[in-house]
């Protein structure tokens, strides 16, 4: 690789991954778009081996690419493969039983030999692999836009190995990213080689760049359009006449690119050096897709700029998935910014580890989980188990509040928008659906989803696609959807406030999170993990908890659960002096109802109350065989509707039993 002066932009490329990293990142892409602009072919090749060697301790990688002939292939990159090893196989030809890479070339699909002492592909080369202490070898075809092997990426290790997905994965990006310099660099050189022949023949290099399946322009000195090449006239649908006039970036271009780029152009061509920008250019059809444009001067003997030469390389696949890896990790931000819960599920009682035990039954599958339970309990925590232990685990977590978003932006939030669907939205954007392709989305606070976006989402869960907010263009999504709320989803049922087809969909594994009262075995591993938590945060350490406390603790209700543990330790911690852990116990009554304002008692009242007339109407059925069924017809409620009032107010069915005759 050449010197940091010759190419200055790979100072920009980092040297080793950590292995919480994964391939692609922002940082990785940006450091490869400045090679691909830059950098001559060997050195992008040999700074993407590098790069991916880089990632795991004993990976050697290698580059070959295919000769002209299509028969051959010839060492593009391979900085540390042993030389003897080099020397054998450069220049092999392509076959069906030719080790990884030339089997792969042939079959144009990835070969992936876990042993290479076994694998009959391996034959002609066994002994020099062997021999420089190679034994698995996986390899991948590289291939160009219009589906030719450009040549192949392959992975060797010196021991028995199989890929994981992650490395397979990871493999293909490599071929990827080498295969778009590969493109880049034949097609600068044909270029180079069509403008060589400008002096010969206008009417033969005109031919000859008509035949570049890439996009080309030819500008005057000062920027304006001369001649576009058949390629960018077919892909816009502008004719040569077109093409002449001066309007024809209005109409080639996106409007917002053409505003931004306008001011730099006079400058970027008076400089009389290459330069590049990305712009958006209208297909013939309509519809806009990214190009990264690269301009290169012609220039005479005197240094003046003859003619300017750009040509366009197609780069909307990886604009998206930026988009979508930008929008994760607004996403994710987010969660972090409003997630008050602790990191791990800490508790030991007998209703949290039911709990678990129905994560661990469910996780596995791809049905949709209803997480029921008060505020503060912890549903999100409980999501989050899901996902980690699902088959989706190393893909996209996204989790969204729907009473926090207002209700005319729900539905851009999750699903997305165009550009001009409403006022404000001045370009298109990715919803959280989008975002989390391949993975799983959690909708918290499901019961308050406005009627239109209730439809929407049935259809996502019927037919796994949705439509942009200003589209009607269906987009596939393969998503799995877990929800959560506090409130009774049949009562709104009842009331008309919720879909009965979306509840039936949504609650295929209903789980109920037990509230704090439920769980006051766990109070204490809970104040010892928030105790240790927040006194590092704080830089305190207590060495015991006062007993008053621990017993106040436990005797409170929490009506805040969990959440309102978490925020009472933390403000202890903070205020605390000395080795002993206490709590003012005021702070506990003043959260009770007891001193509460006039709405806190009033609510409180009307509780008790319809909590009395529950225990009466379950009482009076209780000598009946209908039981709590014959209650819920006595108070003129819904079975459903009257359980979930029981373990709201925290009624305990067991004292009502029903009386059995012989």
């Amino acid at each position: 690789m050449a010197d940091a002066k010759a190419s200055p932009n790979l100072q920009a490329l980092p040297t080793s991954l950590s292995s919480a990293q994964t391939l692609p990142s922002d940082a990785v892409l940006d450091a490869l778009k400045m090679i691909l602009l830059g950098a001559p072919l060997n050195e992008v090749l040999t700074t993407i081996t590098r790069l991916i060697e880089a990632h795991d301790t004993g990976m050697l990688c290698s580059i070959f690419l295919l000769d002209e002939d299509g028969l051959h292939l010839q060492y593009g990159a391979a900085p540390n493969l042993p030389e003897a090893y080099r020397v054998a196989t450069d220049g092999v030809r392509i076959g069906p039983n030719v080790g990884s890479c030339g089997t792969a070339a042939y079959l144009r699909q990835p070969v992936f030999v876990s042993d290479i002492a076994s694998d009959p592909r391996w034959v002609k080369f066994r002994d020099f692999a062997l021999q420089n202490g190679l034994r698995a070898a996986w390899s991948t075809p590289m291939m160009s836009h219009d589906g030719k092997v450009l040549g192949t990426f392959c992975m060797y290790y010196g021991e028995v190995r199989s890929p994981e997905p992650s490395e397979i994965q990871l493999i293909d990006y490599a071929g990827r990213i080498a295969g778009i310099a590969i493109e880049r660099d034949r097609s600068q050189t044909a270029l180079t080689r069509a403008f060589e022949q400008i002096e010969k023949s206008e009417a033969q290099f005109r031919h000859i760049v008509d035949a570049i399946p890439q996009m080309i322009a030819v500008l005057n000195p000062d920027g304006s359009v001369l001649y576009m090449n058949q390629t960018l006239l077919d892909y816009t649908g502008l004719t040569r006449e077109e093409v002449m006039a001066t309007d024809v970036r209005d109409r080639a271009f996106n409007p917002e690119d053409l505003a931004r780029n306008r001011a730099a152009h006079p400058g970027s061509f008076s400089r009389h050096v290459p330069f590049q920008n990305e712009k958006r250019i209208l297909r013939k059809d309509g519809q806009y897709r990214w190009f990264l444009a690269h301009y290169n001067p012609l220039l005479d003997d005197q240094g003046q700029v003859i003619r300017w030469y750009a040509t366009g390389i197609d780069i909307d696949d990886r604009v998206q998935a930026e988009e979508r890896t930008r929008n994760e990790n607004l996403a994710l931000r987010e969660q972090i910014d409003r997630d008050s819960m602790f990191e791990d599920i800490v508790g030991s009682s007998e209703p949290l580890r039911r709990v678990l035990r129905q994560v661990s039954k469910v996780a596995s599958s791809d049905s949709t989980v209803l997480i029921l339970g008060e505020t503060g309990t912890g549903k999100e925590l409980i999501a989050r188990a899901i996902h980690r232990r699902s088959n989706r685990a190393e893909r996209a977590f996204i989790g969204v509040n729907c009473a926090a978003i207002p209700a005319s932006l729900i539905a851009s939030e999750l699903f997305g928008h165009e550009k001009g669907a409403f006022t404000g939205a001045t370009q298109r954007r990715l919803g959280r659906f989008e975002s989390a392709n391949g993975g799983t989305i959690f909708l918290d606070e499901v019961g308050d989803l406005p009627p239109d976006v209730q439809i929407a989402l049935l259809r996502v869960l019927q037919e796994r696609e949705i439509e942009r907010v200003g589209s009607d263009r269906p987009i596939p999504v393969n998503v799995r959807v877990l929800s959560a709320t506090h409130r009774d989803l049949n009562t709104l049922v009842a009331e008309d406030k919720f879909r009965q087809d979306l509840l039936y969909r949504l609650n295929v594994v209903p789980i109920e999170m037990p509230s704090l009262r439920e769980r006051a075995a766990d109070i204490p591993l809970l104040v010892d993990y928030f105790i240790d938590r927040f006194g590092k945060k704080a830089g305190k350490k207590f060495r015991r908890i006062d007993k008053r406390t621990l017993k106040l603790f436990q005797a409170y209700t929490w009506p805040g659960n969990i959440r309102e543990l978490q925020n009472v330790i933390e403000r202890a911690v903070i205020l605390s002096d000395g080795d002993t852990f206490s709590v003012d116990e005021t702070w506990l009554k003043r959260q009770g109802p007891q001193f509460a304002g006039p709405t806190a008692r009033l609510n409180s009242a009307l509780q008790r109350h319809e909590k009395e007339m529950i225990e009466a109407a379950l009482a009076e059925s209780a000598g009946r065989v209908s039981g709590p069924g014959g209650a819920a017809a006595k108070l003129g409620l819904p079975r459903p509707t009257l359980d979930a009032k029981i373990r709201r107010l925290g009624i305990n069915k067991n004292r009502f039993k029903v009386k059995r005759s012989n």
